[in-house]
């Protein structure tokens, strides 16, 4: 799902880094009223979903599938210090291991640190505590497969893209839904793993 350089054309690369740093602008003023306990989560969080970013599979059509870690980020430390912890791996990956472009930069926290949080956290929040383990596995099937689509909206429309939308959007979306299922079992076995020994960490 990370975006290269030269994928997007300069407009998209100037809309999408637009709505990336003015939601952080939001998330840096929100994260602050966030219980301490919870801010010492962000490296570990960061770590954790660096390491599940490191396989990428090139997709036809599109860019490359890998998991995202976006739902379980938002479901333990909440959407605003989610996003914060996903840009800062985007950031890191981009710069040091040039994973992802750094015109398209904003593309990719756009799509993995605001869709893919966001996402994954109002499904969350939408079901009921007895339905947690359901709420868990869809956060993390939704969170990547709108992440994908999002990422096949803004290659299918950049005219440097070789593909269009007919082509970026199923590729990018099925591919990720696919890959969803996966994303939402191991964000509900790790949600009920954590429930089960440390009920401290998902007591919010």
């Amino acid at each position: 799902m990370h975006i290269p350089d030269g994928y997007l054309d300069p407009v998209t690369c100037a809309v999408t880094y637009a709505v990336s740093l003015a939601f952080g602008f939001v998330a840096v003023k929100k994260a602050r009223a966030a219980p301490e306990e919870t801010k010492t989560l962000l490296p570990v969080m960061a770590a954790a979903v660096f390491v599940a970013q490191m396989l990428n599979w090139p997709i036809p059509g599109g860019t490359s599938l890998h998991l995202v870690g976006g739902a379980l980020t938002a479901i333990l430390m909440g959407p605003w210090l989610g996003y914060l912890t996903l840009t800062l791996v985007l950031v890191v990956q981009a710069l040091v291991f040039h994973d992802g472009g750094i015109t398209t930069l904003g593309a990719n926290v756009l799509n993995m640190a605001i869709v893919a949080v966001l996402a994954g956290y109002a499904v969350y929040r939408a079901f009921p505590d007895k339905y947690r383990t359901l709420a868990n596995f869809l956060a993390g099937w939704l969170s990547i497969t709108l992440a994908g689509l999002v990422a096949g909206v803004e290659l299918g429309l950049s005219s440097a893209f070789l593909y269009g939308l007919s082509v970026t959007v199923p590729v990018m979306g099925g591919w990720h839904a696919l890959l969803g299922v996966v994303e939402g079992a191991i964000t509900a076995g790790v949600y009920s793993y954590l429930k089960s020994r440390h009920p401290e960490l998902v007591k919010g």
